[in-house]
Parts: C-alpha cells; structure tokens; sequence
C-alpha cells in the first residue's frame, strides 16, 4: 500500500508541475518556434486531457493518504488545488481572462502539490502498519 500510495503522489506532483509548465512555458514556447515549426493542435483538449489523468490519480492519492493516516487536511487542500484546475480549464479564460486563468492553474498547481508532499511527506514518515 505505501508504494502505491507514494508512487501516485509523485505522480500527481509531476501532473501539477505538467499543468503549470504547459500554462506558463507552451505559449511562449510555441510563439518562438512559430517561424520554423507549423504546430496546430487543439489547446483545450490538452486541458481536458491533462485534467482527465490528473484528477483520477490526486484524488487516489488523497483518499489513500486518509485512510492510511486520518489526516484531512491534505485532502482539503488537494481538492481546492483540484478545483482551481477546473476553473482554471472551464471557466477561467471566459470569466477573468488569459492572466486569470494562468492565477488559477498556478494556484491550483501549487496547492496540489503541496498536498501531495505533505501526504507523501507523512506516509514516509509515519512507522504505521497501514503504509508498509
């Protein structure tokens, strides 16, 4: 169980820091290459894709983290983190604009990713039959 459990928290960890890399570094990115590479791909199906493995595996994570250790703040936290993605992706842009939508993505990254090494942080320090 305790693998498990690290394993999708280092996951979910590296699906935060994805999201916040696509949100910051692709537009410039792609505005830089965009006289030597012609890339066409459709930017909100990223998002919803990202979305789609992401959720699934912070969530498993979380729950595992309380059933293991009876500790809900990091399931709190992870799910504001959580829902500030799916703002970010559904309504962020239309309501608060471009910049809006980058605050919550960052937010949102930041906050499941904290609750992800604090949960793993907890599970590697806690001698508990559950974990091993």
């Amino acid at each position: 169980m305790r693998l498990t459990q690290e394993y999708s928290d280092k996951t979910a960890i590296s699906l935060s820091a994805l999201c916040l890399v696509h949100c910051l570094l692709v537009p410039s990115f792609l505005v830089f290459l965009s006289g030597y590479i012609s890339l066409s791909y459709n930017n909100e199906l990223i998002h919803y894709i990202i979305l789609f493995i992401a959720i699934p595996v912070s969530l498993y994570a979380l729950i595992t983290g309380v059933k293991n250790h009876n500790t809900y703040s990091y399931l709190f936290l992870g799910l504001f983190g959580i829902a500030a993605f799916i703002l970010a992706v559904t309504l962020g842009a239309q309501i608060w604009g471009e910049v809006g939508e980058k605050v919550l993505t960052t937010v949102g990254a930041i906050l499941v990713a904290i609750s992800h090494f604090k949960n793993y942080r907890l599970c590697r320090s806690v001698a508990c039959n559950d974990c091993h």
